[in-house]
């Protein structure tokens, strides 16, 4: 085994690309085919509901159609259990009143509808977002193969959860900042309904002097907010802002899990870092991602590199992001991988490439099972390499293999 072996992978061609895609994308549908067939009345062999994390989601939309306050947490539980008790305790609902307008349709349909119409129509987007940028990466492998095989779609599924139109919503905001502004800003606006993930979207977009999807995107949040005070009551603006509060309380103490979070900050925590020492590094980080943008905006100026090097970063830059989230990171992997097909990978691109699609996968039961979390480095690796080529493209080594 030569020193090449991980350094330029050449070995990594063409025949065996598809072949890893295809036993990963077999082993993703096996795992939820088995998740079905195993299930009884929409409940797993593990004793957890279909699609866990969507049941808040519903039970919000419930609550808004019987003029409940969702942020209300003994009476977001109460309506919850009313319908299952999962045997984690529950599932807390943290969102913004941005996220509200989603929630209330959802409430008028039975749990399973719900979910099912969820998934489909956000999986659709995500499906419709990701074509565009493969497009352009043009890497000659099948779009339906490369999002089958993809670790992070499963999970997405199985927890019912917002990742799939978060992702879209930021991987067409920021790849259509100078071909379709107007679609930008509205894409980015939305996308505050997960705001931590957009942290580093309007630091890019000042730094590249970008006003007019700054202009767009900050008039679409507010027509948003306005539009969910205007549905629900402004108070629900104040009662969001107390739960957040008690947010950060439990992701400080874990209740969420810090083997099912990816971030530095929940790493140090899983290793019995102090909640101050975890929250330094977390925010160390996140200038340092922080600074390497602005840099990069301000110097080289908004384009499919510095697009992909905002999504590379969001995941870095927030304390509280978990796997399922890493479906965002699609984006900057199909552009990276398609600048190394047409100008050649450079050392340890494929390497951190690999990682990056595969980690998913090992994360959560490596972070739960033995308290190695190995996702922050992953993240910080792959920030890495879309940063150097984004600023510098490198200079390859090798011919190139990938298809």
């Amino acid at each position: 085994m030569g020193a090449g072996f991980l350094r330029e992978m050449d070995w990594l061609g063409a025949d065996r690309v598809r072949g890893y895609l295809r036993l990963l994308a077999g082993l993703n549908l096996a795992m939820l085919a088995w998740l079905l067939v195993t299930a009884h009345g929409g409940v797993d062999a593990n004793g957890f509901l279909l699609g866990s994390d969507f049941i808040s989601f519903w039970t919000t939309g419930r609550m808004l159609i019987a003029h409940g306050d969702p942020y209300d947490a003994a009476a977001h539980i109460a309506a919850q259990r009313a319908w299952f008790a999962p045997p984690g305790g529950y599932t807390a609902f943290f969102y913004p009143p941005s996220f509200l307008p989603l929630c209330w349709p959802l409430g008028w349909l039975g749990y399973f509808p719900a979910l099912a119409a969820w998934l489909l129509a956000t999986g659709t987007f995500y499906a419709a977002a990701v074509r565009v940028w493969w497009r352009n990466a043009e890497i000659g492998l099948p779009r339906w193969l490369l999002l089958a095989a993809f670790p992070a779609m499963p999970i997405v599924v199985t927890h019912g959860q917002t990742s799939w139109l978060v992702a879209a919503l930021l991987g067409t905001g920021v790849l259509m900042v100078r071909r379709q502004p107007l679609l930008a800003g509205l894409c980015l606006g939305l996308a505050t309904i997960k705001p931590q993930f957009g942290l580093l979207v309007p630091l890019a977009l000042i730094a590249s002097r970008e006003w007019k999807v700054i202009g767009l995107a900050a008039v679409t949040a507010l027509a948003l907010a306005g539009l969910s005070a205007l549905a629900f009551g402004p108070e629900t603006w104040l009662h969001w802002l107390a739960a957040s509060g008690r947010a950060q309380a439990a992701m400080a103490e874990g209740a969420v899990g810090f083997g099912k979070m990816v971030s530095p900050f929940a790493a140090l925590r899983l290793l019995g870092a102090p909640v101050w020492a975890a929250y330094g590094v977390q925010g160390l980080v996140t200038l340092a991602v922080a600074a390497l943008v602005v840099v990069a905006a301000w110097t080289k100026g908004w384009r499919p590199a510095l697009a992909s090097l905002v999504l590379a970063g969001a995941p870095l830059a927030t304390p509280f992001v978990l796997d399922y989230d890493m479906v965002l990171l699609a984006f900057p992997m199909l552009w990276l991988a398609g600048e190394g097909r047409r100008t050649g990978f450079a050392p340890y691109e494929k390497l951190v490439l690999l990682l990056a699609f595969v980690a998913p996968a090992f994360a959560r039961p490596l972070a739960l099972n033995l308290s190695v979390p190995i996702m922050p480095l992953v993240l910080a690796a792959f920030f890495a390499i879309v940063w150097r080529r984004a600023s510098f493209r490198p200079k390859p080594h090798g011919d190139e293999e990938l298809p």
